[in-house]
């Protein structure tokens, strides 16, 4: 992959906000593809803060923010490449909010982010490659990494008892990252992972694959896979042959989609997303309900903070150049400074713009560590009576 215009793409952005009567923030997220479901709210949220922040007036001078939408549809490498290059070469972005999946987002960051210098905060991309991966500071994510998922889903079945799991993950960067952290953790707590195999996404019968996962049984049918494709074909099949009746869902399994198809049909099965307990997250629902969207909805409350982020890194930095804001997302996401919470980002402006300091903690109690990630909390859930219900936080 060619460098695209690095020179000329750099030499544009150095251009000082201050004098800027309107910069553009590419949004990418998967709104077509194996989690397009979550997208829209997805959208939405990283969408109301930067409009929040643009119509304060008290973004960099006045400066506006123009919010620019790319469909990377989650696991095409080809096409999240391409709209990162568009989001650069032709709309002129300041910085890409995205990508929802971890496989997208790793394409978008190695062959366009990072060749051109360009700021990525995802909301959603999970996979443990990501912390290690060479980003030259440019790459955040508002999600912890699944090494940490992997954690919490074993702590949590060996305290409901359960000792023996079959596990099938989809067949990529997410899946098998969360798979692969997840047994070694689950393991390592003294349980016994039957099987871990992978599936394809699109597959019209996984009856292959669930006589599998049934030969090598367990008490529970670990499903790491995605809502709107093959997670729901497994767990059909498997309840359809009778191999599995209680499943556990990590984060891109859980959804409304989920609770539509099947409802009480996979009654007291379990699972996590990314979420606090946080006064944050209770103040994103009426954000939410103003704006059209579900404020709560998976991963919203990251989507919503990305955005604040990104904005409050360049009000610190007093530039929109990525070289130079790169620097200070951590400082606005971390004491010291003043608690910022969802709705109060006008307010964070005014502090930067006077000197002062801010710790954003938004929506999801956002605590960055190295190398900008989310430290992160869950929100663990339970089927109970055909609706998706939350049991706790850890």
């Amino acid at each position: 992959m060619k460098k695209l215009l690095l020179a000329t793409t750099a030499a544009t952005l150095v251009s000082g906000a201050a004098i800027a009567e309107e910069i553009k923030i590419g949004v990418m997220l998967g709104f077509t593809g194996p989690a397009e479901s979550l997208a829209p709210d997805m959208f939405a949220g990283a969408k109301t803060a930067l409009m929040e922040a643009s119509a304060s007036g008290l973004f960099l001078d006045g400066t506006t923010i123009d919010v620019i939408q790319g469909d990377s549809t989650c696991i095409d490498a080809a096409v999240s490449t391409a709209v990162a290059e568009r989001f650069i070469t032709a709309d002129g972005v300041s910085g890409i909010i995205g990508a929802l999946c971890s496989g997208a987002t790793i394409a978008a960051l190695q062959n366009v982010a990072v060749p051109n210098g360009m700021v990525m905060i995802s909301p959603s991309a999970t996979s443990p490659a990501l912390t290690t991966i060479e980003d030259n500071g440019l790459f955040f994510r508002a999600s912890p990494s699944d090494a940490r998922q992997g954690q919490v889903m074993s702590e949590s079945l060996l305290e409901k008892g359960i000792k023996s799991v079959a596990v099938t993950y989809t067949n990529n960067d997410y899946g098998k990252g969360l798979a692969d952290a997840f047994q070694g953790s689950f393991e390592a707590m003294g349980g016994e992972v039957t099987i871990n195999i992978a599936h394809e996404d699109g597959k019209a019968d996984y009856s292959s694959e669930v006589g599998s996962l049934a030969s090598a049984g367990g008490d529970v049918l670990v499903v790491v896979g995605y809502l709107d494709q093959g997670g729901p074909g497994i767990i059909r099949a498997a309840l359809d042959t009778g191999a599995f009746d209680k499943f556990h869902l990590p984060d891109a399994m859980i959804g409304q989609t989920i609770e539509d198809r099947f409802g009480a049909e996979i009654e007291g099965s379990t699972g996590q997303v990314p979420g606090s307990d946080s006064e944050g997250g209770e103040m994103l629902v009426a954000i939410g309900e103003a704006n059209g969207y579900n404020g709560t909805a998976p991963y919203a409350p990251e989507s919503y903070d990305a955005g604040a982020l990104m904005v409050l890194a360049m009000q610190a930095a007093g530039s929109t150049d990525p070289q130079v804001y790169k620097d200070f997302v951590y400082s606005v996401a971390n004491a010291p400074g003043e608690l910022i919470m969802p709705g109060e980002i006008g307010k964070a402006l005014e502090i930067l713009a006077a000197g002062g300091d801010v710790d954003y903690v938004g929506g999801s109690a956002v605590e960055l560590i190295e190398p900008g990630e989310a430290a992160g909390s869950y929100r663990e859930i339970v089927v109970k009576d055909g609706k998706i219900t939350t049991v706790g936080y850890r």
